[in-house]
Formats: structure tokens, C-alpha cells, sequence
């Protein structure tokens, strides 16, 4: 595990504050959760980005002309 010195303006760190006491978590557990879900979701984004570019407009067109003009399921209507 490592260290890592963080200046938060005095907003953000009092907003964190009291969030991690509302949580019941400490500071540093709060800080490492939210730094990995923001990881997490730049990381999705690339992945998908990697994925649409390896795409085919003809084959998404292709696969999507065999499925069968069917009204919906009455269990998929919402």
C-alpha cells in the first residue's frame, strides 16, 4: 500500500468529511473508493472506445435484418 500526500480545498475536505462519518468509513476509505470508481469508469470508457472502433455499421445492420418483425413479449412491455 502506499502513501499518498492529497491538498483538498477546505470544502471538498470537510464535505468528505462528513460523508465518510455518514458512511461509516474513514476518510481515507471514502477518498480510495471514489478515486477507484472514477478509475473504474475512465477505464469503461476506453474499453468501450477500443470496442466501437473494431465495429462494423454493415454487420450490426446485417445481424440486426435477421431478427424476426415480432410484436414484444407481453412480459417485455414495462
Amino acid at each position: 500500500m502506499s502513501t499518498l500526500s492529497l491538498r483538498l480545498p477546505d470544502s471538498i475536505h470537510e464535505t468528505a468529511r462528513i460523508l465518510a462519518r455518514e458512511e461509516h468509513v474513514s476518510i481515507n476509505q471514502l477518498i480510495s473508493t471514489a478515486v477507484a470508481e472514477k478509475i473504474s469508469a475512465l477505464m469503461t470508457e476506453t474499453y468501450l472506445a477500443q470496442r466501437a472502433v473494431k465495429g462494423s455499421r454493415n454487420d450490426f445492420l446485417d445481424i440486426m435484418s435477421r431478427v424476426p418483425d415480432v410484436p414484444p413479449d407481453a412480459r417485455d412491455a414495462g
